[in-house]
């Protein structure tokens, strides 16, 4: 059985076979059993490398931190994650300097602590007992890396377009048609002003897949016309 240790854009943590392509934790959240027995336990929810300098260790050890695992950048993103300083030290550096700059009235200093942004970030993200901190917006007032929930299910706002996320990858969105509705936003708010700011995150192949696809049929039609 799966552990329940995989990440969804809500920040909900699922037992399902896929892995995703980042690693992440945000403190103890399991017992000995290792079940889940808490949302988190700090403020610093971080994303990780799968693979570092060939460390191994057993998955969700006693009295160590959970090991979760996320799909991909936006995903992550989504649930209030940020890069690691350590294992992913040129995308932290690249995404506090972008968060600071996209953020200039959130923090007073002009160099902070990673702390303090975690603080910010911890309070757009989640509320006591775990429920999710979500906005509304336009979604065409959206930048690209937005994560949003139309119907219940979540959607990668990518190239202007809306991709509909799974465990294991994005697919064309059906039944989402116009970019002229409201929408629930799961991307903190912070976050949301990094991307619109420049800040590109990093997707899952399935979205370059999809859009190769639809080149390739773009390129078919206009041969047949």
């Amino acid at each position: 059985m799966p552990l329940q240790n995989r990440v969804d854009p809500w920040g909900q943590l699922q037992a399902v076979p896929e892995r995703g392509t980042l690693l992440g934790n945000r403190g103890i959240l399991h017992n000995d059993r290792r079940e889940i027995v808490a949302p988190w336990k700090t403020k610093a929810w971080i994303t990780c490398r799968l693979a570092w300098k060939g460390r191994k260790r057993p998955i969700m050890r006693p009295r160590s931190y959970t090991e979760l695992f996320f799909l991909d950048e936006v995903t992550a993103f989504s649930a209030g994650h940020r890069p690691c300083a350590e294992c992913r030290r040129e995308r932290f550096l690249d995404f506090k300097g972008a968060w600071l700059a996209a953020n200039p009235e959130a923090i007073a200093s002009s160099a902070p602590p990673i702390s303090a942004i975690d603080s910010i970030m911890h309070a757009e993200r989640v509320r006591k007992g775990g429920e999710k901190v979500t906005s509304e917006a336009e979604l065409s007032s959206l930048p690209d890396g937005t994560m949003v929930e139309v119907d219940g299910a979540a959607y990668l706002l990518w190239e202007k377009s809306l991709l509909k996320w799974s465990f294991a990858g994005y697919t064309a969105s059906e039944g989402v048609r116009s970019m002229q509705r409201r929408v629930r936003v799961l991307t903190p708010a912070s976050i949301v002003r990094v991307f619109r700011h420049g800040f590109r995150p990093e997707v899952h192949e399935s979205t370059r897949i999809r859009h190769d696809r639809e080149r390739s049929l773009m390129v078919s039609e206009r041969s047949r016309a």
